[in-house]
């Protein structure tokens, strides 16, 4: 069985999901692949240990603190290349950013050297389905700039922004 509950956030209204001990899944309302890979209907229950502990880390970030994920319990679901790509995303830490191109480097590292595809790497980010807690905002183009990803980009600034990065150097030309 799996459970959902709501978060009212600064971004908007995020849903949470659950097996009943991990959470499987954060999402804003406009996530692109919202609840993917989630057969079964999310009942709601707000009762949850987990749900309680990711609320709690959802206040102490949007509150400015940086708070640590190594006590949340994540279980993201996804194939083996994209747990390896969302590792490394755990690891960006707080007010700083990352390229797709330096995530590339990371992941190929991380497999053995392997040449690893830009597009798969991008995929992969774009599949999260922790948002904020494993912090795919955080990656940005090569040259420095930042477009929509699998949420929309009114939300991706706002959270950079919170993170104290300056965004305005961030944003696409008109």
């Amino acid at each position: 069985m799996f459970y959902k509950t709501y978060y009212a956030s600064p971004i908007g209204l995020l849903t949470l999901a659950s097996d009943g001990i991990n959470l499987i899944g954060l999402w804003t309302e406009e996530h692109k692949y919202f609840a993917e890979g989630i057969t079964e209907v999310l009942s709601l229950n707000d009762d949850l240990l987990v749900f309680k502990e990711t609320k709690l880390w959802l206040d102490n970030y949007f509150n400015g603190k940086n708070p640590d994920i190594t006590g949340l319990k994540l279980l993201p679901k996804g194939t083996d290349f994209k747990n390896t790509v969302w590792d490394i995303l755990k690891g960006i830490p707080f007010g700083k950013t990352i390229t797709y191109r330096d995530l590339v480097t990371e992941v190929s590292k991380k497999l053995g050297d392997k040449p690893t595809s830009a597009q798969a790497v991008g995929g992969a980010v774009g599949h999260n389905q922790i948002s904020i807690i494993i912090p795919c905002h955080r990656v940005i183009g090569d040259n420095g700039r930042v477009s929509a990803y699998s949420s929309d980009l009114e939300s991706r600034m706002l959270l950079l922004e919170h993170e104290g990065i300056d965004v305005k150097k961030l944003m696409l030309p008109f």
